[in-house]
């Protein structure tokens, strides 16, 4: 039987192999090879920068960045092999530069770290996911600003404690998830502008002795600057905790919406319609039509707030710089970006194809005495009543008609005037609901 050897890689002061369970707990190929992109591109640059030092020869730095691009290609044929035993995306490719190239490919690793390394990778990938979601959310935007002006006289009723309180438009209503994302966008904007900065050649945390050009490797991989201070370059993770929390707030304000649309296309209330792309059926009741891409978006905000709650968990206690356990970093950024950009996307075709029925919920908007402040409103504008007075008239009146049954702008005037004797018909005007009262 062979004995085990340590790795290749590191394994220089070690007499015995990793077990089983070190190999398996250690590795983080299958999360982190997504990677491999950033990782291709870093090492490109690096190299690049190794041969303008002179710290490789040129035709060492050529062969290397011949042997990277055949791996990428390999890569996205689906023809590269993973291996766990290679702990990471940054071992399995060099090993494969090895094979390709030979001892040269060692030489790719001078003046670097896998700590550094993976927080530049982190942060190539964080930048391409930022805006792709600030992308996206423009898309939505887009849709809600194309609804909101064709229901700019769109009268609904707005609520609050879900009671109905007074009428709105609907388009003013999407208008307000409009405002919502633009400042989701203005966080993730800040967010890429403040983490665009390139780890790269702090190494392990110390820097190197060699004669190395951070500036020169910040501008090719599209960084603004490198990270100032080396220990802050590989043991920072704030930037990925702020892309968690913003995509914790941007979901929560997707959950309200889909809260929204599971509420108005019920039955009970019915005023809309989802359309059947992002509605499913019953296996059992042939009737139904089910809002489940609305309740997935809703349901899927726990899990990303569960992942900014996850990372905050490993990184508090963490002393400087870098630990294992940031290892666990990737798999709750990986899992939000994919979730936030899918319920993104779902949210832009339900509000795309959803039919309104402006009938209903005009009816709606008219029921439970929405336009009572109008009433008071008026009451202190016609009448110069105190607005603490008249609100008490109002709930007078609102008590009398409700006794009746009549909706406000129903009640005779001489009933109303038993309240408070100088209201005229010109009151019947400002309870009429238009587009215009919101």
């Amino acid at each position: 039987m062979t004995t085990p050897k340590p790795n290749q890689m590191w394994g220089g002061r070690f007499s015995e192999a990793p077990s089983d369970i070190m190999v398996q707990i250690n590795a983080s190929i299958d999360v982190d090879k997504r990677l491999y992109r950033q990782d291709i591109q870093g090492s490109v640059a690096h190299c690049e920068m190794l041969v303008a030092q002179e710290i490789l020869t040129a035709d060492e730095g050529d062969k290397i960045t011949k042997g990277l691009a055949a791996i990428l290609a390999e890569i996205e044929s689906g023809k590269f092999v993973f291996k766990t035993e290679l702990e990471d995306i940054h071992m399995n490719i060099e090993s494969r530069l090895a094979e390709m190239i030979g001892d040269v490919a060692g030489k790719l690793h001078t003046a670097r770290s896998r700590n550094d390394q993976v927080a530049t990778d982190m942060r190539l990938w964080t930048k391409q996911a930022l805006a792709a979601l600030i992308e996206e959310i423009s898309v939505l935007q887009s849709i809600l600003d194309k609804q909101s002006g064709a229901h700019a006289e769109t009268v609904m009723p707005g609520f609050t404690h879900l009671q109905i309180a007074q009428p709105v438009t609907l388009g003013l209503h999407l208008q307000a998830y409009f405002d919502m994302l633009e400042r989701d966008k203005g966080r993730f904007a800040d967010c890429l502008d403040r983490m665009n900065e390139s780890p790269l050649g702090a190494c392990a945390l110390a820097g190197t002795r060699h004669n190395i050009d951070r500036d020169l490797t910040a501008e090719k991989l599209g960084f603004r600057r490198p990270v100032r201070n080396t220990m802050d370059a590989v043991a920072a993770r704030d930037y990925l905790l702020e892309f968690l929390s913003a995509s914790s707030i941007c979901i929560i304000h997707l959950s309200r919406l889909a809260e929204e649309l599971i509420l108005w296309s019920t039955v009970q209330f019915g005023f809309i319609r989802l359309g059947d792309k992002f509605t499913t059926g019953s296996s059992i009741m042939p009737q139904k039509k089910n809002p489940d891409a609305a309740e997935l978006v809703r349901g899927k905000s726990g899990g990303i707030i569960g992942n900014l709650m996850q990372l905050l968990m490993v990184m508090k206690a963490l002393p400087l710089t870098y630990n294992k356990d940031m290892q666990e970093d990737k798999t709750p950024v990986f899992e939000t970006y994919d979730a936030l950009l899918l319920c993104l996307q779902a949210t832009t075709g339900m509000i795309d194809t959803m039919h309104v029925n402006k009938e209903r919920m005009h009816e709606d908007a008219e029921s439970g005495y929405s336009t009572a402040t109008y009433l008071a409103d008026w009451l202190v504008k016609n009448l110069n009543i105190p607005f603490r007075q008249a609100h008490h008239i109002t709930g007078q009146i609102v008590q009398a008609a409700e006794k009746k049954s009549l909706k406000l702008h129903d009640m005779p005037l001489a009933d109303m005037q038993q309240f408070e004797s100088r209201i005229n018909k010109g009151i019947f005007d400002f309870l009429r609901i238009t587009g215009n009262n919101s």
